[in-house]
């Protein structure tokens, strides 16, 4: 078991099945909680809180993953490339608008941190919590915080766009499909980015276009907090 478990191929099996079965469980019930990052990352846990399996042996194979996680996020960029035009026609929207979304992001989260008194650590894990994962935890290194906590609230911020972006939309009256789009890639990443290719092209062309320039603004805006 010792040496089964000490594999990588160990991680990598179990992080591709747990996702399996959240993508089945997400097709069979509909319910948006019960999406494939959620039950897979609950099925992970659970196999290896039942097995009795540290991290460091299930992250032999599973870091495999997050190595990927920088390419996957630069293939992003095939969806802004075959909306290049309406990106020249909107650029100063587009522009604005993730100006705001990251000035709202970061102001808020600095701000409500500095209310509850958290420390200089867990300020600068939870600052970039609303850019793609591989951005994310490059800032939360480069300024001394915990990468495991800046995943976990990235995981959650994109998890939350996910669930509620259609709902809000929907709500907001959202009608442009541009304005749809920037608005979930500025606040929800790579998750809420999948959610907008669902709703359609366009949005998921902005709302990719729109993570990759929040990224980067993130990145310089942090540096003077």
């Amino acid at each position: 078991m010792h040496e089964a478990v000490a594999s990588p191929i160990f991680g990598i099996a179990l992080t591709l099945l747990a996702y399996l079965l959240g993508s089945y469980v997400h097709k069979k019930t509909g319910v948006v909680v019960l999406n494939a990052v959620i039950v897979g990352a609950a099925t992970v846990v659970a196999v290896l809180v039942i097995f009795d399996i540290s991290f460091e042996e299930f992250s032999a194979g599973g870091d495999l993953f997050t190595m990927l996680l920088t390419p996957a996020t630069a293939c992003m960029a095939v969806n802004i490339y075959d909306k290049r035009e309406l990106l020249k026609k909107h650029w100063l929207p587009i522009v604005v608008g993730c100006v705001t979304g990251v000035v709202s992001s970061v102001g808020s989260v600095w701000l409500m941190c500095r209310a509850f008194g958290l420390g200089d650590v867990l300020t600068d894990s939870l600052l970039p919590k609303s850019v793609t994962t591989a951005i994310a935890m490059a800032l939360s290194e480069a300024r001394n915080g915990i990468p495991s906590i800046t995943v976990a609230a990235v995981t959650m911020t994109g998890q939350l766009g996910f669930m509620i972006a259609p709902f809000l939309i929907r709500l907001f009256r959202v009608r442009n499909p541009v304005a749809a789009g920037l608005g979930i890639g500025a606040c929800s990443h790579a998750m809420g980015t999948s959610k907008a290719l669902e709703l359609g092209e366009t949005e998921g062309a902005m709302s990719s276009l729109s993570m990759g320039m929040c990224g980067l603004i993130t990145s310089l805006l942090v540096l003077f907090l």
